[in-house]
């Protein structure tokens, strides 16, 4: 979900596993030449869907943590692509967590209708990510970093 803490985590985790790391929300502003608020104002939320998908069954993926937007999880396709090229991590958040953090930090760009609210959003999409998670790592009183270590220490156990 918009807020978990993918992209900081993820750096975190780049740097301490000496990965690159890949953020395709950059990539896809890259590709569009727009925010991902841009994106949605343009062209819709389905739009920045379809461009998610075809940036992530097209950028390469080895050696690297990749942090995806949340609505990757609404593409089979990428899904299975991300699964096979490494564990699928599900950043668990509580919903309160996510929408203070989400609120601090307006115009995401989330690929959802605007009729649905952000609580339906994440209740539409948590039996998703649990589905396609290798690996699920709760997110409550952890900091970005002891969230990295602890990963790192799973994905390199197992």
């Amino acid at each position: 979900m918009p807020g978990a803490g993918k992209s900081t985590v993820g750096v975190l985790l780049a740097k301490l596993s000496g990965l690159a790391f890949r953020d395709t929300d950059l990539d896809i502003q890259v590709h569009a030449q727009a925010t991902l608020e841009e994106i949605l104002q343009r062209d819709g939320y389905r739009r920045l869907r379809e461009i998610e998908q075809e940036i992530l069954l097209q950028i390469p993926l080895d050696h690297c943590v990749i942090s995806t937007g949340g609505s990757v999880v609404y593409s089979e396709a990428a899904m299975a692509r991300l699964g096979a090229a490494g564990p699928v991590v599900y950043l668990e958040t509580d919903l309160e967590t996510l929408e203070k953090r989400v609120t601090g930090a307006p115009n995401r760009g989330i690929a959802s209708s605007i009729q649905q609210s952000f609580s339906a959003i994440y209740t539409e999409r948590t039996p998703l990510y649990r589905q396609h998670a290798d690996l699920t790592i709760n997110t409550a009183d952890a900091s970005a970093e002891q969230l990295a270590i602890a990963l790192l220490g799973q994905l390199t156990e197992g």
